[in-house]
């Protein structure tokens, strides 16, 4: 019973996670970053991995989940670090699109309440782009807040992965084990079964002499 709600809750967990993966990288890739849109890719095909471990009893499948759940613990600590500029690291880098783009979070001028406001070139400047943003202004929560708030449910979400995956696969293996074990120690064993019939072709053969 408590595996069974255990693997409920699990599947529950995975299913949350391929959500949230899904809604931030649509955001990611309106954003160009590259580096978390490659983080989450390999996000959604071990949550897929470990939801389909769950549902089949797959313990290794579920390990595999742990592992990455741990990892993905990480990532987003350090995602969370950096837009917080903390341990050297800056919001303003081009480190999350590998220095191809200078492309920054797509909350940056679209987050809830942001006016973006335009200019057209000044005379005589001459540019590959028609105008240029000014500011980005009546934002109600900083770009990298909201970066942080979306780092912050993903690494809620993915403990509360770790801990029922971790008791996803003690309690089948579990039940593995006591299936074996039962087996192992079986009262009527199979050569019980054959003392019966080669008894009865015995009884003739007494009754004709």
């Amino acid at each position: 019973m408590g595996c069974c709600s255990g693997r409920c809750t699990l599947i529950f967990i995975c299913t949350l996670q391929l959500v949230l993966a899904l809604e931030r990288q649509v955001f990611d890739f309106l954003g160009y970053q590259w580096a978390p849109i490659l983080a989450n890719f390999f996000h959604i095909i071990i949550v897929i991995l470990g939801l389909f471990g769950t549902i089949q009893y797959r313990p290794r499948y579920i390990v595999v989940y742990t592992v990455w759940a741990a990892l993905w613990v990480a990532w987003n600590v350090f995602i969370i670090c950096f837009y917080l500029d903390v341990g050297g690291l800056s919001k303003d880098s081009d480190l999350l699109t590998f220095n191809i783009s200078a492309h920054h979070s797509w909350w940056s001028e679209h987050g809830p309440g942001c006016v973006r406001r335009e200019m057209p070139q000044a005379p005589g400047v001459r540019t590959t782009e028609s105008h240029s943003y000014i500011t980005v202004m009546g934002c109600l929560m900083d770009y990298q807040y909201i970066e942080v708030v979306h780092s912050g449910t993903q690494i809620l979400v993915a403990l509360l992965g770790f801990v029922y995956a971790c008791y996803v696969v003690s309690a089948i293996t579990e039940e593995e084990d006591s299936f074996d074990f039962i087996g192992g120690f079986d009262p009527f064993p199979l050569y019980h079964v054959n003392e019966k019939p080669s008894h009865l072709l015995l009884k003739p053969m007494y009754l004709s002499t």
